[in-house]
């Protein structure tokens, strides 16, 4: 917003001040005047801005520079003289009100209002503290500019919130609201018509609605002119707004700011149940009880509604009997529910005359057997007319349905259920579009690059991997200082500038009874508000109140009654003028030179104490041994030499010091003998004090100790130990934790820190299984419970072990066969490559004897051994799989 001095000539009254302000058309026209250009003004106006005019001729004398100066200063000086005079019309709204002027206004503003509701105006309430802030100074603030509002300055007025704001501030603030959106949303920089929020309730505002001129409250007159019997940038006319809710009536008020009162009409309405007659009511207060019993039949169609007359009634809540959707049960429920189902299965025969029905309780006829339609394979290709009693096979072709990737198509035969995921290797892009990468198709490529781009705040970078280019918006906390200077924007990080700060403040004068709310950040330049009530700040003396004068800023004027105080020490009064606050010369510190400056002012406020009294009193020693005169100002007690004589705190002793005053500071001496009376039993300690009248006080040692489980040591108060009774020195003794000690099973006590044996029955539970491992149980840990093999178990075990031992011997003849085959080989291997021997000839004999056995060895060996653990296999798997 331009600053006040530069808005001078625009808004209401625009004609009229300038006229005054400007020179004489003859004497305005000058070389260039004629090259202006038009800028907006306020209020809508258009003002046009002389351009700056080229240097005059040579023909220019003098003379015409000197006039053309001598008035531009005449014209500056008027522009000063104008703004302190409105100025002084805003600081003097207050003197306007001693003369009854603010309330003939507000009362002329309602007038045909109180007349429809018989001079009553409860209702005005809330508008009138809106015309009420009309008129005091500094009460109304642009949240946009944080500037006074002034009635001579172009305003426009939210219709959600009622806030006022200066025309060129919401002007630029609207602008500024769709070009940031705008900025930040579309792609097509300043193609799309974005709304703008109100600065205060955010309620949004389309761009055709942006305001371009300056209308009174009622949207009637454009530039309203000023009127001092009117509310400011009002026009005077009938509000003639629908009042909300809409009743069809318009708003009485003159043209107001804030919101519409309630509807004062009186209309004829009905009760709320329509029976009794028409009564005439308050278009605003229109709903009304006749207090009968309503008696309308309830949707069950078997009751009817008790309560008194309403306009909609509540579901039944009685409870009856009623039968579920298919008739089967019966059971008690509120009539506001009738339909029900039992959640038991149809079970009625199809048409099919195969299958029954599998939905749960249902209404009407049973829908079709679902295997009677057309069927068709899992892959869909093949057609089938099947009875329902047969199932449908796979077609044995290629499924080709499409898979979850979309691309590629499953190679797998006609098959039931669904299709794997797709396992092709293809080249994938990550999803920024930066780096491709052969992988599983149905994975998804994600890079590591972290997005360099700014985020929707201007302020912050995006920094998310592998980010496709559509930025999340900024997270952060926005906290930058608010125009207010007192809070931070509360709002996530945002471009633009900060919304206004909503809160309010409010500035009372001294007593509290004037108020002025403000928006918050003009609570430190605003002056407090005038009051005409008595100034009630408590007195700063001993006096109980001040000499009357009118509420007012702080300090009040020092008092001037005399002092009449009690004079300390005496019954006597000061008779001085009061003192409690007197300006006195403070005593400062030799400066050492003219560049120390002084550390404190030279003139202080302090409270000088009243002059001493001189009447002499007769007074008596501090141990009362004899009396004496002593001024009054020195009135007081005095040593005498004698001893004091005085019983000592034990009571068995007095004290032997010299005559002086007994004080809470000076007290006789003390008994120096111990204490000798006896201890409580159980206690092994002392007394601590020193001989004494009354009972010891309890003892304040702490006795250390371990608790039971011999873990932890425990300080425990000797005191509440020996007068504790036995349950109470157990849980003392006890350091609350689990007891470690473990149980004849093995186990933990579950107990916590006790004394004695622990018990022997624990109760962990714990796992048993059977001899083979199958069936687990969990039993107490004292049952000692043994869980037995059942018939599973043991034809399992027979099953395990046949099959072992089929395969035990079927490994033993493989391993004999493989021995035999290389016992042969390494025998060929002889006879053709072997040293010839002497012995050859003999060994050839034996061999050529055993031939005969030797072949049929091998014939059982290649032939019927490996037969005989194919049957031995085939036996054991069927025995294995037999039921």
């Amino acid at each position: 917003m331009e600053p006040a001095w530069r808005q001078q000539g625009r808004g209401r009254g625009r004609g009229q001040e300038a006229d005054r302000s400007r020179p004489p058309q003859k004497e305005r026209e000058r070389p260039g005047a004629g090259a202006g250009v038009w800028a907006g003004g306020g209020r809508g106006g258009m003002t046009k801005t002389t351009a700056t005019p080229p240097e005059p001729p040579q023909s220019v004398t003098v003379q015409s520079k000197f006039e053309e100066i001598r008035k531009s200063n005449q014209a500056a000086a008027q522009r000063l003289v104008e703004l302190s005079s409105s100025s002084d019309e805003d600081e003097g709204v207050e003197v306007d009100n001693k003369d009854g002027k603010r309330g003939k206004v507000l009362a002329s503003t309602f007038t045909t209002y109180t007349d429809q509701t018989g001079g009553d105006a409860s209702a005005l309430l809330r508008t009138g503290q809106y015309v009420s802030d009309l008129f005091q100074s500094g009460a109304l603030t642009c949240l946009i500019c944080i500037a006074s509002v002034k009635r001579t300055q172009a305003v426009w007025s939210c219709s959600s919130c009622f806030s006022l704001f200066h025309l060129p501030c919401i002007q630029k603030w609207a602008r500024d609201s769709a070009f940031l959106v705008s900025s930040v949303t579309d792609e097509d920089f300043g193609q799309k018509q974005h709304p703008w929020p109100c600065p205060k309730c955010r309620a949004e505002y389309q761009p055709s609605e942006t305001p371009n001129r300056y209308m009174c409250f009622c949207g009637k007159q454009q530039d309203p002119p000023p009127d001092p019997w009117l509310a400011p940038h009002s026009c005077g006319s009938v509000c003639q707004r629908d009042i909300k809710p809409t009743c069809g009536h318009t708003c009485l008020l003159l043209c107001h700011p804030g919101p519409c009162p309630p509807c004062p009409k009186m209309v004829s309405v009905s009760c709320l149940c329509g029976k009794a007659k028409p009564l005439p009511r308050r278009c605003s207060n229109k709903p009304w009880s006749c207090q009968q019993q309503c008696n309308k039949l309830l949707p069950c169609r078997q009751h009817t509604c008790t309560h008194t007359c309403h306009s909609e009634c509540s579901p039944c809540p009685r409870v009856s009997v009623q039968r579920c959707v298919c008739g089967r049960e019966e059971t008690e429920r509120p009539c506001a529910s009738p339909t029900w189902n039992c959640q038991q299965v149809c079970g009625s025969a199809l048409s099919c005359g195969n299958h029954t029905c599998e939905v749960l309780c249902h209404h009407g006829n049973c829908p079709p057997c679902p295997r009677s339609v057309s069927r068709s394979c899992p892959c869909g290709k093949t057609k089938s007319s099947l009875p329902c009693t047969e199932e449908v096979v796979p077609c044995g072709d290629t499924c080709d349905r499409p898979l979850s990737c979309g691309k590629h198509t499953c190679s797998m035969r006609c098959h039931r259920g669904g299709c794997e995921t797709c396992r092709q290797e293809v080249e994938k892009e990550c999803r920024c579009g930066k780096y491709r990468k052969l992988m599983p198709c149905h994975r998804d490529f994600l890079c590591d690059s972290k997005c360099p781009k700014t985020r929707s705040c201007q302020r912050h970078q995006c920094r998310r991997k592998c980010c496709p280019g559509n930025c999340p918006p900024c997270d952060q906390s926005c906290g930058r200082s608010l125009g207010c200077r007192n809070h931070k924007c509360p709002s996530g990080c945002h471009p633009g500038s900060c919304y206004p700060c909503p809160e309010s403040v409010e500035v009372k004068c001294s007593c509290g009874s004037s108020v002025l709310s403000v928006p918050c950040g003009r609570e430190r330049s605003t002056k407090p508000p005038r009051c005409k009530e008595p100034c009630r700040c408590p007195p700063s003396c001993h006096h109980p109140s001040r000499e009357p004068h009118r509420c007012h800023p702080p300090p009040c004027p020092p008092c001037r009654q005399s002092c009449q105080l009690p004079l300390p020490s005496c019954k006597h009064r000061c008779p001085l003028p009061c003192h409690d606050k007197v300006i006195v010369k403070n005593q400062q510190v030799q400066l050492a030179g003219p560049w120390e400056q002084p550390s404190a002012p030279a003139f202080v406020q302090k409270a000088l104490p009243c002059a001493p009294c001189e009447v002499p009193i007769p007074t008596a020693c501090f141990g009362d041994h004899e009396v004496s005169a002593v001024p009054c100002h020195r009135q007081g007690r005095f040593p005498c030499g004698r001893p004091c004589g005085q019983p000592l705190t034990c009571g068995n002793h007095t004290c032997s010091r010299e005559c002086h005053l007994v004080t809470p500071g000076n007290k006789c001496e003390e008994c120096e003998e111990p204490c000798l009376l006896p201890r409580p039993r159980g206690c092994p300690h002392r007394c601590s004090l020193r001989c004494h009248p009354s009972a010891c006080p309890p003892c304040g040692h702490m006795t250390r100790q371990r608790c039971y489980c011999r873990i932890s040591v425990l300080f425990i108060d000797c005191t509440k130990f020996t007068s504790a009774d036995e349950k109470t020195k157990v849980e003392l003794g006890s350091c609350n934790n689990q007891c470690p000690k473990e149980l004849v099973c093995g186990h933990r006590c579950k107990q916590v820190c006790h004394p004695g044996v622990c018990e022997e029955k624990c109760q962990q539970k714990v796992k048993v299984r059977c001899p083979c491992k199958r069936i687990k149980k969990e039993f107490l840990c004292s049952d000692q419970c043994v869980v037995q093999c059942d018939d599973a178990c043991r034809d399992q075990k027979k099953k395990v072990s046949l099959v072992k031992e089929a395969e035990l011997k079927a490994a033993q003849e493989e391993e004999q066969r493989r021995l035999q085959e290389e016992l042969e080989a390494f025998e060929k291997r002889q006879q053709r490559g072997g040293r010839r021997s002497k012995k050859r000839g003999r060994r050839g004999e034996v061999d050529e004897e055993g031939t005969g056995s030797g072949r049929w060895g091998k014939v059982f060996l290649f032939v019927f051994v490996p037969l005989a653990g194919a049957l031995m296999s085939a036996a054991a798997y069927y025995l294995l799989n037999a039921p």
